[in-house]
This record gives C-alpha cells, sequence and structure tokens, in this order.
C-alpha cells in the first residue's frame, strides 16, 4: 500500500495550512488554511485548488484560526461535500470566523473594485462571502478528544489535545491495510504550563510526523502566569507615563480573550492604572461568547474568562459608529481590535490615526509574519502605508512575546522527542526557513537522524509507506513563491515610495526635488 501525502501550504511559510492524503480509497484534507503575508504569497488563495475539490472525501480541521481553515468555504465552492470533522470548539469558533472572513472579503473587495473603477482596472471578485461560509458551516461534524472514528473509507482519526487555543487539537490518522500506516499531524501546539489551556499530548509510535515550527529557532525563559501579568502591567505603567492610548492588535480567537482577563486583573489589583478598554472587533466580541461558553480551565479548575462581559471599564464596540466615536477620545485608554499582525479588520483604521503621534503606544503580542503591516512595525520601519496612504511612525512599537499560543523551540523538541519510535519521517512545516531549519537541528540533536528529517516546499508530494517515504515528481499547478517567507516586490515598492517622499522632504529646496526627480526618470528610462 502507498499512501501520497502532498504539501499544500506552510510549507517554507506560516500560513495557508492544507495537507493532502490520498490512499487509493480515498481523499482526506487535514486543515484548509488561508496563506497570509506578502501579496504574492496572499494571492495563492485566489489561484484554483491544484486537486479537484470534488474528490475529497472529507476535511479534518486541527482548529479554527484563519491560516488552518480559511480556504473551507472557497473549498465548498469548489465542489466539495463531504464533512469537515472538528472538535466542538473548534466549530463553534468556525460559525463566527468563517462569516467574518467572508464578510471582510466582500468589504475590502467592494472598496477594491471603487479605486479599481476610478483606476480604470477590471473588477475582482471575493474569494467567497457570508453566505458561503454559512453553507460550508452545515458540513461540519463534531468529534471529542480522544475518540477514534472513521473519517473516510479505510481511514480513522482521532484528536489529541494540542494546548493551542480552544478547541485546538493534533490529529493522528491511521489509515487500514496488511500494515496499517499511523501519521500525526501536530497542528499547532501550544506551550504549556498555561493557566487558560491544558498542556499539549499526543500518542507515540508513528510512522511518520507532520509538525509545526513557527518558533522553532527560538527559545523564551521561563514564564508562571504571574510574571506574564506582570510584564503587561509594565508595559501599560510605560504606556500611561507616555500620555497617550495603548493600542493593541490581537487576534481575535484566544489572544484577545487572555489579555483581557489579564488586563482586567492587574487593573483590580492595582498593578496598572485604570483605564476604559474598548474591544473594538465584533469577530472577538461574538469569540468571547463561546470562551464564556466553553472555556473550563482543567489547569485552575474554572473558567478564566467569567469575567469578560462588558461593564463600567469593559466596553464592546460592535456597531461601526461606536468605532468611529474612539476618534474623539484623548489621553489615556485601551484599545484592542484586531487583526493580530494588523493587516484587515478596524485596527488598520486606528493605526493610520495614531501611528504619527509620540505619545501613542502599540503592543504586537503575536507573531508577525513577515510582509505583513505587524512585522514592518515590529521591524522599526518608520514610514508604512495603510490603505494606500503612506504613515510616519512616531508611536512607541514594542513586542510582549508572553502571550504567544505557540511553543517555543525547546517544546517543540520535547514534544516530537516524546512521540518516538517514529519509524518514517518528521516533516516541517509551518514555520519560516530559519525557524524550520532550528527545529530540524534541534531534532537532530535529539537523536532523530538527519534523513528523516524533511523540509518540504508549497505543492511538495511524498509517497508514504510504513517507516519509508520518498518524494514523488508531481506537475506543479499553481505559481507559488519561491520564497515564500520572504518581502516581495509589492513591499520593496512601498519602501522605495517611501524613501522617495522622505528625500522629497528632507531638501532644502524645489530645485533639489526637481532634480531628484528627474534624476529617478532618467534612471527608469535607462532601465527601459
Amino acid at each position: 500500500m502507498t499512501v501520497t501525502l502532498t504539501v499544500h501550504g506552510a510549507a517554507g511559510c506560516v500560513t495557508g495550512a492544507c495537507y493532502r492524503l490520498e490512499t487509493g480509497r480515498s481523499t482526506i484534507l487535514v486543515d484548509c488554511g488561508m496563506f497570509q503575508g506578502p501579496k504574492s504569497l496572499k494571492a495563492l488563495n485566489y489561484e484554483r485548488f491544484p486537486f479537484d475539490a470534488k474528490t475529497v472525501d472529507a476535511a479534518l480541521l486541527t482548529h479554527a484560526h484563519i491560516d488552518h481553515s480559511g480556504l473551507l468555504p472557497k473549498l465548498m465552492r469548489a465542489g466539495f461535500r463531504g464533512p469537515i470533522w472538528a472538535t466542538a470548539g473548534t466549530r463553534d469558533l468556525c460559525a463566527v470566523m468563517l462569516p467574518d472572513a467572508g464578510h471582510i472579503q466582500e468589504s475590502e473587495v467592494e472598496q477594491l473594485n471603487r479605486r479599481n473603477q476610478r483606476r480604470g482596472r477590471p473588477p475582482v471578485q471575493p474569494i467567497y462571502g457570508v453566505r458561503d461560509a454559512e453553507r460550508t458551516m452545515e458540513l461540519f461534524r463534531r468529534v471529542k478528544l480522544g475518540d477514534e472514528i472513521e473519517v473516510a473509507p479505510g481511514v480513522r482519526a482521532r484528536w489529541w489535545n494540542a494546548g493551542h487555543i480552544l478547541g485546538a487539537a493534533s490529529i493522528e490518522v491511521t489509515i487500514e491495510g496488511e500494515t496499517p500506516l499511523r501519521l500525526l499531524f501536530s497542528g499547532d501546539l501550544g506551550p504549556g504550563g498555561r493557566d487558560f489551556l491544558a498542556d499539549p499530548d499526543a500518542p507515540a509510535g508513528i510512522d511518520h510526523l507532520i509538525i509545526e515550527s513557527t518558533y522553532g529557532d527560538r527559545e523564551r525563559p521561563p514564564l508562571t502566569p504571574e510574571m506574564r501579568r506582570a510584564q503587561l502591567a509594565a508595559e501599560m505603567r510605560a504606556a500611561h507615563e507616555a500620555g497617550g492610548p495603548l493600542l493593541m492588535p490581537a487576534f481575535a480567537v484566544e489572544r484577545t480573550q487572555e489579555l483581557l482577563a489579564d488586563l482586567l486583573q492587574v487593573m483590580a489589583d492595582g498593578e496598572a492604572p485604570a483605564a476604559d478598554v474598548f474591544l473594538d472587533s465584533p469577530l472577538a466580541i461574538q469569540a468571547t461568547e463561546v470562551f464564556l461558553q466553553r472555556g473550563y480551565s482543567p489547569a485552575i479548575g474554572r473558567n478564566p474568562f467569567e469575567g469578560l462581559h462588558a461593564g463600567e471599564r469593559l466596553r464592546f464596540l460592535k456597531e461601526p459608529s461606536e468605532s468611529d466615536r474612539l476618534e474623539r477620545l484623548r489621553g489615556w485608554h485601551v484599545i484592542m481590535a484586531a487583526s493580530g499582525m494588523c493587516d484587515a479588520g478596524r485596527i488598520r483604521k486606528h493605526l493610520k490615526r495614531l501611528l504619527w503621534r509620540s505619545d501613542t503606544t502599540v503592543l504586537l503580542t503575536g507573531f508577525q509574519v513577515h510582509g505583513t503591516l505587524g512585522r514592518l512595525l515590529a521591524d522599526g520601519e518608520r514610514r508604512v502605508r495603510i490603505q494606500g496612504d503612506e504613515i510616519r511612525v512616531a508611536a512607541r512599537v514594542r513586542s510582549l512575546d508572553t502571550y504567544s499560543g505557540h511553543a517555543d523551540a525547546k517544546g517543540l523538541a520535547s514534544w516530537a522527542a516524546a512521540r518516538r519510535p517514529i519509524g518514517g519521517k518528521v516533516f516541517i512545516c509551518h514555520g519560516e526557513p530559519s525557524a524550520s531549519q532550528g527545529l530540524a537541528a534541534r531534532l537532530a540533536d535529539a537523536g532523530l537522524p538527519g534523513e528523516s528529517l524533511v523540509l518540504p516546499s508549497i505543492d511538495d508530494a511524498f509517497a508514504l509507506e510504513p517507516r519509508a517515504a520518498r518524494s514523488v515528481a508531481v506537475p506543479k499547478l499553481r505559481p507559488a513563491p519561491e520564497r515564500p517567507s520572504e518581502l516581495d516586490w509589492h513591499n520593496a515598492r512601498a519602501a522605495l515610495l517611501g524613501d522617495l517622499d522622505a528625500r522629497l522632504e528632507a531638501a532644502a529646496t524645489d530645485a533639489e526635488r526637481t532634480a531628484l526627480l528627474e534624476t529617478v526618470r532618467k534612471a527608469l528610462a535607462a532601465d527601459g
């Protein structure tokens, strides 16, 4: 028996997770996520799938984050009608996240088409809309952690707690045959030791492991919940001293809820200055309701999110008009809005109006993919473009990694080592090249043979057998970027325009500005 594994995303980059298994009897997908980051990588979201969606018998979902679930409505539109298997927490979060993603696409494409019409460019279509997402939810089937079920003919699967976000799981897949083939997809793994979620778990003694490597090249110091809250309180005190607002781009699911719980606690304990906290994200507000219902933590014996109700200090802003009124505020307050990488949602509006103010503090609290606005800010860019406008960055930009939902290099290596014996290959995915290579080095040091470690590229395929795997040549049906995690020409263009504007502003006279522009024109003419 030969099974083919094709890696359709999260290879050489952190987003777009999608793995296809063909067994001869069935075809299944593990995750079907959206690409995020540079525009040339996000363009893959608009390409046709490199497989026939009608032939897919089932989809297995590790968790609800859009880079793992976000193209499921596109899959449904392309003809997929099989079940989507997921935990109850994942299903409930997808029920708010996927329609929200559809709404964002519809509204952003509407704005883009207005600009395209003015520029004489053809209109574009959204990848999918709200109704597509709602229809996709009808395909979901709930599973319980630990239960093994037949998900397609000849294929059984079991979900294991991954400790990443509410409902997140690693998925063990067993393919029937004379010698059964056992695979383990890690999904995104949590760091462990958190009071919000239990530590990740999974079986040992598998044939092949597909593991994430988001933080595969970095290690964090040990951190207790008390230390985490102390660091947040220190950032809040510094932001208060700066005199202006604290703007927190946050991932709407899990990160927002964890941050809100800690914000309210450190203010109640007097460790941080009291502030009005505005949650300006309809998606995060809806997701918070899911956490209130399903957020019980065995680690602490209660639901740590039980206090997240709108009240005197915490305000939920659902309507755009409520969000717009924040422009009138001055002085110390806290605004939390999605998205966490600053690439969509209401956060961009607040960044446009606040980044140029030196009394503003922007606190980044999650992984920032290359090419995103959040990564540019984290890397210290002093001029950025937001929705076509160039903005000078005078705000304090801070990063707080203590709320990461991902295991660090040490945690990933320890988790992988606990899965031994691994008879075949370890496919290291879901990481930028330096992170994947860093994890490979750690796994080799931990005793996994170097020849068993594989770093795939997008759309690479492998023939799997018990205890063995080999690469197979397949036609590449879509134009995947060669270096998907690196900045692309769109980023280079924005940087060049920013540099040119800065030089023009710095010039002493109009004659100097004219001379500079003439130099640029001559260079373009010579190149042409």
